[in-house]
């Protein structure tokens, strides 16, 4: 089955374009489902995997192993893609994911800061030395871009034009699209670029990084967590929250000043608008708090007006 697995990565690598950080979560997952069959004593050979095997996995996965439901049809849903392709290179006659059933899963409302809390965050970097002004302006870019925190430590210096104020940037699927950047950004942008020599290693080589690390290198999605919680604690935002509520927090805060869905989507990347239909639940939740605590009449001993 690993020789298979092998393969299986080689031909969404090389034929599919599939990016380096899919392909790395597809093989984990096809190399935990191989290492749960050979503790269960299971044939490895793949044309003697059948669904109820399939089954075993996802039950052993989700009651015993606690993962959640959602990771549970992401692994099975790499199952599916793995078969496909063995079935469509003749190695087995029949896709067996194809027979299980997708775990549903709860779909939870995705969180966003309120202008507040954003704002006192973006207020808290130390703007008196590199890494500082860096950390200011990765967190204005994530706010005013919408970016995904990998899109953002993939960016490289030539991905951006401040004088047209916007930033090219490489999304899923290998995807391109070019957003706005607003002009807090570009000031924290300005006030980083002036100093991100002092953390450039000599000869820097191309492409250039656009945030880098203090050892000159490229910043990871990993740090970028690591810094946003940090200005969490300083700037007293309560809130277990990740790079990525960023992303939520400007598309909830462009839909409740009266953007286009269809713009948020287009800014956002997604593929279909049903992903960022979520964000309108987010406003009407919010619109119904705000209602039933200064409605008169949503109020409990309210009086008419």
């Amino acid at each position: 089955m690993y020789t298979d697995i092998d393969n299986f990565i080689d031909y969404m690598s090389l034929e599919r374009g599939t990016s380096p950080h899919t392909c790395r979560a597809y093989r984990k997952d096809l190399e935990s489902f191989a290492t749960f069959l050979g503790k269960k004593g299971l044939p490895l050979d793949v044309t003697k995997i059948d669904h109820l095997m399939i089954r075993l996995y996802l039950g052993y996965l989700y009651k015993e192993e606690g993962v959640k439901r959602i990771s549970v049809g992401r692994k099975l849903a790499t199952l599916r893609t793995f078969f496909r392709y063995l079935k469509r290179e003749g190695i087995i006659g029949k896709n067996p994911a194809k027979m299980v059933a997708t775990p549903k899963g709860r779909k939870d409302l995705p969180h966003a800061l309120t202008v507040d809390e954003v704002f006192r965050l973006l207020d808290t970097p130390d703007k008196t030395n590199p890494l500082g002004l860096r950390d200011w302006a990765i967190l204005e870019l994530l706010y005013s871009s919408g970016l995904r925190v990998a899109e953002l430590t993939s960016l490289n210096m030539e991905d951006l034009d401040l004088a047209g104020g916007m930033v090219r940037v490489m999304g899923k699927g290998g995807k391109e699209r070019m957003l706005p950047i607003g002009s807090k950004a570009a000031e924290a942008l300005r006030a980083y670029l002036a100093h991100r020599k002092r953390l450039a290693g000599k000869g820097e080589r191309s492409p250039k990084p656009l945030f880098l690390n203090y050892r000159g290198g490229r910043l990871s999605a990993r740090s970028v967590a690591r810094m946003v919680k940090k200005y969490l604690q300083k700037g007293g935002v309560w809130k277990n929250i990740s790079p990525h509520t960023f992303r939520h927090s400007f598309a909830t805060h462009l839909l409740d000043a009266g953007a286009d869905l269809r713009g948020i989507q287009e800014l956002l990347g997604h593929a279909s608008l049903s992903t960022t239909q979520r964000y309108t639940h987010v406003s009407t939740a919010r619109l119904m708090e705000v209602y039933d605590r200064t409605h008169p009449r949503a109020r409990k001993g309210g009086k008419d007006v």
